[in-house]
Parts: structure tokens; sequence; C-alpha cells
């Protein structure tokens, strides 16, 4: 028997998830999935076919068979190569995202001295998070994350994952949600990093908590972990990004932490 895949595989239109930490969202995607190696989703997250171990592409409805499955096909093989070569996915439709929200990429980028991230094509199962959804990291900063985390327990200090990789579509979907909530886009932006500028798009980046601390909340600074981390996770390459009063605009985020190597 194989081993179940362990990575999530990225390209500029789609997602390839192992189907194992996916749940049939319809009756009728059930079969499929139950038999499947592999799951294409979109990259909003609609599934778009499933892949089973001989590489055979099924389709979910609504899809049409005939859609895009070479390029399915060649994410699959992509997927089977554990050892792949990551590389930076192009950063196509950037800028209409950004203009989407009233910004222009060149100077956002001037005026909170951001860079642009791209996604990386590989990301490794670091374990999971906080409400048991997949921890996709890149698989360095995953093993740092492990190794850390343990090290903490071991000092009696639990720490635990809130997010880590986020897509540039995901970014996307937070800055739509905090709209509909009738946040201003200058409102978020002292909150969240624009759309292709976040480091959670890098996979090297985690929002980190702890046992009975709200998720992404200042207090944070005032636990027995945050205490831990400011003396220990530079020891496992990981640094806060976002201290008070740091050049970016952005407010103070005790809870994340990027590793650096």
């Amino acid at each position: 028997m194989q081993p179940r895949p362990r990575h999530l595989i990225n390209s500029a239109h789609a997602e390839l998830w192992p189907a194992w930490l996916l749940r049939a969202r319809r009756n009728a995607d059930a079969r499929a999935l139950a038999t499947a190696t592999w799951v294409v989703r979109s990259r909003n997250g609609d599934y778009l076919a499933t892949i089973d171990a001989a590489r055979n592409i099924h389709p979910l409805p609504p899809q049409q068979p005939s859609r895009n499955t070479d390029g399915w096909r060649a994410l699959a093989l992509d997927g089977a190569r554990p050892q792949a070569p990551v590389h930076a996915l192009p950063m196509h439709g950037l800028e209409r995202r950004l203009l989407e929200l009233g910004l222009d990429a060149d100077d956002y980028a001037q005026r909170s001295g951001l860079m642009q991230v791209p996604e990386p094509s590989r990301l490794a199962l670091a374990g999971f998070d906080r409400y048991r959804r997949p921890l996709w990291l890149g698989s360095g900063a995953g093993r740092a994350w492990n190794r850390m985390r343990a090290a903490a327990a071991s000092d009696g200090v639990a720490l635990d994952a809130i997010s880590g990789y986020r897509s540039h579509a995901y970014q996307m979907g937070i800055f739509a949600r905090k709209r509909a909530r009738g946040l201003t886009v200058d409102d978020i932006l002292a909150v969240n990093a624009a759309p292709g500028f976040s480091e959670h798009h890098s996979g090297d980046a985690l929002d980190i908590g702890t046992d009975g601390e709200a998720p992404a909340e200042e207090s944070f600074e005032r636990t027995a972990a945050f205490r831990w981390l400011s003396d220990h996770a530079g020891d496992f390459g990981f640094n806060l990004s976002y201290p008070r009063d740091n050049p970016h605009g952005i407010v103070y985020e005790p809870w994340h932490w990027r590793w650096h190597g």
C-alpha cells in the first residue's frame, strides 16, 4: 500500500490536495473521493476532479470531462515526486486583485515597505492547526515548527498553530469578508497585508497561539508562550515580523512569526 501523500501542489490555476484530507461535499462526489489519491481544487476552493492511483482523471459535476485534464495530470505527476523542486508561481492577476481594492501594487509596495510574495509550487503538511485544518508550510519551516513546538512542550509551554500558508485568493477573501462587515480597505490594511504581499503566501510564516488564549490578540504578549518564543524562537529560525511601531503600518502582532532558516 502506497503511503498517503502529504503535500499540497500548486499551479497558477488549481491546487492538488491529498484526497484523505478532504470530505465529499455532495453525495455524488463521495464514491469518487473514496477511491481518489488526489483532488483538484480551483483557486477559490471548488472541487474540480479526483485523480486515482493510476492517474486517471474523474471530473466532478458540473465539470466537463475534457476540461484541462492535461494540466491536472501534470499536477498529479508532480505530486507523485516527493522530492520535486519547489519554484515560485507567477504573479498572474495580482494587479487586477489590488485594483479591485482600489490599490496600485507599486504605490502600496512603496508606502508599506512590503515586498510581493509569490506562492510556492509545493507545500508540506506540518500537522494540523487549532481548528483541525491541515497546516501547510514550506518543508523547512514545517520541520522547524514541529521541532520548536516539541521543545516548548518539554519546557511545559503549549504552542499551537492558528494558521500557516494562505493563497493570494484566500487573502482576497479575507478582505471581501471584512469589507462586507463595513470595514474600509485602510482599516483592513492596518491588520492584514494586501493580497500578494502577505508573508503567509510564502509558506514560511504562521500565526501561533496557546491553550486558553483567543487567537490573534495582543494579549498573547502576556502569555508564557510568547515569553518562551521571545527567548527561544530564534534558535529555530523564527523571528517576530511585526513588532510595535514597525515600519509597515501593520498593528503589533505578537502572534505572527516567520521562519528565515
